[in-house]
């Protein structure tokens, strides 16, 4: 499945431009799930400024993203550009101290 190039460039635009960006459903202050409200807590907890995208607001993005991200699942986080995984693999780097060490420069909250 491809991806309209108008989402495409906007996908890469955003990755680009924000050094953290969480495609979530909801937002970090009215998550509207679990794993989503997790992502957005660890992320808090690190103390870095980070993009909150709603992928329920827009149903032609969630689709795209699956494709862009060659993930099936929300959230998704991208740090410095880089897909990192979902709030379980979040959870993981920030609990094993890998987290801190992908953040080193970026704009604290």
């Amino acid at each position: 499945m491809n991806i309209a190039p108008e989402m495409q460039e906007r996908l890469t635009a955003e990755v680009r431009d924000n050094q953290v960006v969480l495609y979530m459903k909801g937002t970090a202050n009215f998550p509207m799930c679990g794993f989503s409200a997790r992502a957005a807590r660890v992320l808090q907890s690190a103390g870095v400024k980070f993009k909150d995208v709603n992928i329920l607001e827009d149903d032609d993005l969630r689709v795209a993203l699956k494709v862009f991200s060659d993930w099936p699942t929300f959230p998704q986080c991208y740090i410095k550009g880089e897909f990192i995984g979902g709030s379980d693999i979040l959870l993981e780097m920030y609990e094993n101290g890998e987290l801190e060490k992908k953040l080193e420069g970026v704009a604290k909250a």
